[in-house]
């Protein structure tokens, strides 16, 4: 016997004896570097020792990278990637080219336990392409000492008249304390998803019936000019800098009355471990002013199967257990309810455990269930999506008028003036599209 082929046995014996399958199908899965997900890789020991023919390999990326690397390989057909981590915007683009596998969960998976908007967003002619590992919309978190103090109340779903009133109010940079915090920092998905949820509310639109862009109209101009008003008048320094890690932090120190951002902050916020104001706090639905219609943005971060794998089988499996009851179970008891992937499961949302532990759960299930991707403003629109348009042209567009609304606020250039440019590069873009000419 050669030394090759002891090796070659005692390399089978040692797999044998750890309980892996000579020939185990290796599942590699790309997901973004974030807290849940990083615990969905931790957990993965209890999905391979459930499935012990399914090896399970992670690539693990910050979200820019992630975006780049899922689709260059899925519009090249590159195979690389057995489970990708994508989310709304991609979804419907993808599924509608044919680039992902139609979802089909087993017996005990429950779809019909995942909610309503959540499944709507991730879904093409009814069929389900990417499953919600969590999800999220946004919200009004304010300190309710301050407003107490200021004897404000807050309807359910205030106005954006009545959230002006009460930065104002409430403003007082001399004791470190900033009216409202809102992102500014340029980006499709970063100050442009605050903003054209608050665009919507107002009766703007990305575009019209013949997709031509509408960044010129009032609905527009009139949010906009809320907007740099409220951050300059009431909001702290360097507001056309700031995303979510950054008010994240001024929040948690006390430095921010009010803040209208994702519902996954409202876990960080009310965290005595990491918010100095974790007892403070308080929530509200999405503001709007002529109309409710797209006032809070709808996101989920999902799992989908590329239709070029070799191993669907064994993808469809592993997204089975990461998006199930027993998955959220499992984390639950694991590391706290107040831990769980939220904004994906009605049952979530009924389990007494997790209303007990997160005291914001009425008021982030109130928000998702409010959004609806498929009529997300006052005027007919021909596009799905709340805070993006899924066209593949918007991340351009998006990211042009980010950068243009940016400057506005940071006093760089007037809001017509920005708005005007914001409209010249939509058109470009979208006539190089061919939507029109």
């Amino acid at each position: 016997m050669t030394l090759k082929t002891r090796v070659a046995m005692a390399a089978t014996l040692v797999a044998s004896l750890c309980g892996i399958s000579a020939s185990a199908t290796e599942l590699v899965i790309a997901t973004v570097n974030n807290g849940h997900m990083i615990e969905m890789q931790k957990l993965g020991k209890n999905f391979e020792a459930a499935n012990p023919d399914i090896k399970l390999k992670w690539v693990t990326l910050e979200e820019g990278a992630l975006r780049q690397r899922v689709t260059t390989d899925i519009a090249t057909k590159g195979g690389q990637f057995d489970v990708m981590t994508i989310g709304m915007y991609e979804t419907p683009i993808w599924g509608k080219k044919g680039w992902l596998k139609e979802l089909k969960g087993d017996a005990s998976y429950d779809a019909d336990d995942i909610l309503p908007a959540m499944k709507d967003g991730l879904s093409v002619g009814g069929k389900m392409y990417a499953a919600p590992f969590y999800g999220e919309s946004s919200m009004l978190m304010y300190r309710k000492d301050l407003t107490d103090k200021a004897g404000i109340k807050f309807a359910d779903r205030p106005t954006w008249d009545q959230v002006r009133d009460a930065a104002a109010k409430i403003h007082d940079p001399k004791n470190g304390v900033y009216g409202i915090c809102l992102r500014g920092k340029p980006g499709w998905g970063d100050n442009m998803a605050f903003l054209s949820t608050m665009a919507n509310s107002y009766g703007a639109q990305w575009f019209d019936m013949k997709w031509k862009p509408q960044l010129e109209s009032k609905p527009w101009k009139d949010a906009v000019t809320m907007y740099v008003e409220l951050l300059t008048k009431y909001g702290p320094p360097g507001s056309s800098a700031n995303s979510f890690n950054e008010i994240l932090a001024l929040y948690n120190e006390g430095k921010c009355g009010m803040w209208i951002d994702a519902t996954i902050a409202a876990s960080f916020i009310t965290d005595p471990k990491q918010s100095k104001v974790a007892d403070k706090v308080a929530f509200a639905q999405g503001p709007y002013a002529v109309t409710q219609k797209g006032a809070n943005w709808l996101w989920a971060w999902a799992l989908a199967i590329p239709a070029g794998t070799k191993n669907a089988d064994a993808a469809q499996k592993f997204i089975n257990w990461a998006t199930s009851k027993d998955y959220i179970n499992l984390v639950g008891k694991t590391n706290g309810w107040a831990h769980v992937p939220t904004g994906t499961r009605k049952s979530t949302y009924a389990n007494p455990e997790f209303q007990k532990a997160a005291v914001f759960a009425a008021a982030e299930k109130a928000a998702i269930d409010s959004a609806n991707p498929n009529d997300s403003t006052l005027p007919k629109s021909p596009y799905v999506g709340v805070q993006f348009a899924a066209i593949p042209e918007f991340q351009a567009i998006g990211i042009a008028v980010g950068q243009q609304m940016s400057a506005a606020l940071a006093g760089k250039t007037t809001i017509d003036a920005a708005l005007k440019a914001s409209q010249t590069a939509a058109e470009r873009e979208m006539k190089k599209g061919g939507y029109y000419k």
